[in-house]
C-alpha cells in the first residue's frame, strides 16, 4: 500500500512552511494564505489552516534501510532528535524489523524517520532531503482500532500488517510502504507523553492499483 497524498491541519501556515521548506528542504508545491503543500518523496503533503485548534499528528517517513546513521547526522544538524532513555536516539522495532528516530516539527507534530530492513531500498547516494522516500505512516485515532482496520480490510481489501500484533488499543493496516496506525484516544504517542487525539485527516492510498480516498474527522 502506498500513501499517495495526505491532507492534515495546521494552526500556523508560516511555521509549517518554514519547517518543511526551510529547515528540512522539501519543495513547496502550492501555497496560499490558508494552505501550503510539499512533495515528500513519493507523497504529496497538504497542510490546511485551522483556527482555534492545535492539531497534533504522527507521521513517519521511510528512508533507505542502510542510511539510519547518515539520517541521524543529517537531522542533528537541523533539529533536536528525541532521546529514548538518557541519551539514545534510535528505537529498534524487532517485530517490524526496523529502526527509527523521532523529532518534532514547528507546530508540535511528532515525526519519524524509519529504516525498514525488509524493503530493498539500499543506496550509496549520500543522505539528503531526497533520501526521504515517502510518508509511510499516519496515525489515526479511533475508539475501536481493531474494528476499524477489519472494516477497512473488508471494504477496501487492504491487508492487515502481518508484522504487528493487532489489539483493541493499537492496530495497523497496510505494509512497509504505507501504514495506517490506529490507536485509541489519549494513548500516548511513543516515545512522548502526548495523548493521541483525532483531527481532520484525508488520505489517498494506492492498494493493488486501486486508488481510495479515506477521510477521518
Amino acid at each position: 500500500m502506498k500513501i499517495n497524498s495526505l491532507t492534515i491541519q495546521t494552526p500556523d501556515i508560516s511555521k509549517t512552511e518554514h519547517f518543511y521548506a526551510s529547515v528540512l528542504g522539501f519543495d513547496i508545491v502550492t501555497k496560499s494564505d490558508t494552505s501550503v503543500s510539499f512533495q515528500i518523496g513519493d507523497t504529496f503533503l497538504e497542510c490546511i489552516l485551522v483556527e482555534n485548534q492545535n492539531p497534533i499528528y504522527h507521521l513517519a517517513f521511510n528512508i533507505p534501510r542502510n542510511q539510519l546513521q547518515e539520517a541521524i547526522e543529517w537531522m542533528s544538524n537541523k533539529l533536536q532528535l528525541l532521546t529514548i532513555g538518557e541519551d539514545e536516539v534510535v528505537t529498534e522495532f524487532k517485530d517490524w524489523n526496523a529502526k527509527a528516530i523521532y523529532f518534532f516539527d514547528d507546530t508540535g507534530n511528532l515525526l519519524e524517520c524509519i529504516a525498514r530492513q525488509d524493503l530493498q531500498n539500499n543506496t550509496e547516494t549520500p543522505f539528503s532531503i531526497h533520501s526521504i522516500l515517502n510518508i509511510s505512516e499516519i496515525g489515526i485515532i479511533n475508539e475501536q482500532p481493531l474494528l476499524l482496520v477489519n472494516t477497512l480490510f473488508e471494504k477496501h481489501n487492504i491487508s492487515l500488517f502481518d508484522k504487528n500484533k493487532n489489539s483493541n488499543d493499537f492496530a495497523t493496516i497496510g505494509d512497509d510502504d504505507g501504514l495506517l496506525v490506529v490507536v485509541k484516544p489519549n494513548r500516548n504517542w511513543y516515545p512522548t507523553q502526548i495523548p493521541a487525539k483525532q483531527f481532520f485527516t484525508k488520505i489517498k492510498i494506492q492498494n493493488n492499483d486501486v486508488i481510495t480516498d479515506l477521510v477521518f474527522e
